[in-house]
């Protein structure tokens, strides 16, 4: 007969047992940690040597996934924000006749058309693409997409009119739809709980660090204004589309796989990562066939549905910031070359204070209130931009902006993930999760006019911060404070009764043992 759920205390836990989450709360029903588990293979070492095995391990998963990972979104949110740059390089006509500019992109409704279409087929692939990503394997599906969305970013360069413009952007939107989501549920299926924070991190701040990088390479590229009778701002797509091309092909070699199919790993290490993944209530590194259930019990989890409202309390502001913070600072009364880098520090200091909060919230496992702490740091900076005129206190206002918004992008996403398991579970909340926040990029594309004050602008993105993120965050930490405990009483036990342990994990986030990250 199957084995049934246990009940353990901490006398009979083993060592991996007592460092993995969730083991510690006496009287939770779990199931046997060993079930499942490939052979140990440093079974006959000390925990001393098994704890240098482990660091040196997770050294070279670092090594091997983060950084070509980090490159890859640079150049996705460097080619979805560019048109911020290219406007105020000539790319929007400012009179009749105008010639070196996009004929129809005068008034600044085109202007945030070509900027709403993006996120529309941007937002509505999304959440088809973990699915993808997951049945078609990384190496293949993402080196597709760069390939796709480089080529579209690179024509864009070529459109005259304003309808072509309207059809680039659209297929860029739907070419990179699954980047982000995808690397997220990737790296989610490689690192435990309480490691996958600082890394999304870091991967997340590439945004930031690429829009301190646009702002400089706007700046220099545009200098090629007349070369081939291209305009400065076409050089812009034409230049950073290619590279994102190469980057593309190269990517097929670079880009791994699953932990139960990636080359670079050893059978030890192979067995290592499938251990510390189950050890952390985590099957990730398993295969698991596609079922539509999987989808259904993301649509009734309230985690989604929450998470999906905080996540679209920072999405939105971080569209509206990357994309108006050229024209933010413009209508401060810079000129071009001095606005594109004057909107570089900004970005650095985001991109620093990203990371920053990875790691204090994988030390901490309080990832609820770092949202809610640096939320308000965000509120604060839009609050500058609205209530003064001074370009000292706007600018002020910019860097408080995106050191409230940026952190929580990737903190949200971690907390989402941490709180969801299964692997197909996982990746159709994440891609709803991040393709409902993105389809509110809608809403940042249409809400910044009437400059140099951008009232309702700054205003919508004050409301979103403070009704959605902060507001969300704190419904979040509450709800998941009061399931913890209902679980630690014991009063989820009757979930997994007359269960085998392999039943008892099927059920994912819904174990009695599975604590919730705060």
């Amino acid at each position: 007969m199957a084995s049934q759920g246990i009940i353990k205390n901490d006398s009979e836990k083993s060592d991996d047992e007592k460092h993995s989450l969730g083991h510690e709360e006496k009287g939770v029903v779990i199931a046997d940690p060993a079930a499942g588990l490939p052979p140990d293979p440093d079974a006959h070492l000390s925990p001393e040597e098994k704890a240098i095995i482990d660091r040196k391990l997770l050294w070279k998963l670092d090594l091997t996934l983060i950084p070509w990972l980090c490159i890859l979104y640079l150049l996705a949110f460097l080619d979805r924000t560019n048109i911020g740059n290219a406007k105020i390089a000539g790319l929007q006509c400012k009179k009749p006749g105008q010639t070196g500019c996009v004929r129809g992109v005068r008034t600044a409704g085109q202007y945030n058309a070509t900027l709403s279409i993006f996120f529309v087929s941007y937002a509505v692939f999304e959440p088809l693409t973990n699915i993808l990503l997951k049945r078609l394997r990384p190496s293949i599906f993402i080196p597709i997409i760069m390939v796709l969305w480089g080529l579209c970013m690179t024509f864009m360069g070529f459109v005259t009119n304003w309808s072509g413009l309207m059809a680039a952007r659209w297929w860029l939107g739907l070419t990179e739809a699954g980047l982000f989501p995808g690397i997220n549920y990737y790296l989610s299926c490689w690192y435990k709980r309480e490691e996958f924070g600082v890394r999304a991190a870091i991967f997340f701040s590439a945004a930031a660090v690429s829009g301190s990088f646009g702002g400089l390479l706007a700046a220099a590229i545009e200098k090629m204004d007349g070369l081939g009778g291209k305009p400065g701002w076409a050089w812009i797509f034409i230049l950073e589309g290619i590279v994102t091309v190469f980057f593309g092909v190269a990517s097929i070699w670079m880009v791994h796989d699953f932990p139960d199919l990636a080359t670079f790993l050893s059978d030890e290490d192979r067995a290592r990562v499938v251990r510390r993944l189950k050890m952390d209530k985590q099957s990730s590194a398993e295969h698991e066939k596609f079922q539509l259930k999987y989808v259904w019990m993301g649509m009734k989890d309230y985690k989604m549905w929450l998470g999906m409202v905080i996540y679209m309390g920072c999405d939105m502001p971080l569209y509206a910031f990357s994309l108006f913070l050229p024209s933010i600072v413009s209508a401060m009364g810079y000129k071009t070359t001095q606005a594109q880098l004057l909107t570089v520090p900004p970005y650095a200091a985001a991109a620093i204070l990203t990371v920053i909060i990875g790691f204090v919230a994988d030390r901490t496992h309080k990832r609820g209130l770092c949202n809610i702490g640096i939320s308000i740091l965000g509120i604060t900076g839009f609050g500058m931009l609205l209530g003064s005129q001074t370009p000292h206190v706007k600018y002020a206002g910019t860097f408080l902006g995106a050191l409230g918004i940026y952190p929580c992008i990737a903190n949200t996403i971690t907390w989402v993930s941490n709180n969801i398991e299964g692997v197909y579970k996982r990746g159709v909340v994440l891609g709803f999760v991040i393709g409902w926040g993105n389809l509110n990029g809608v809403v940042s594309s249409n809400i910044f006019f009437n400059g140099p004050k951008y009232t309702i602008g700054h205003s919508v993105v004050m409301a979103y911060m403070i009704l959605f993120l902060f507001g969300g965050s704190i419904l979040m930490e509450l709800l998941l404070l009061r399931e913890n405990k209902l679980r630690r009483a014991g009063k989820r036990n009757h979930w997994v009764e007359g269960m085998s342990a392999k039943e008892a994990e099927s059920l994912g986030d819904q174990r009695p043992d599975f604590i919730y990250t705060l």
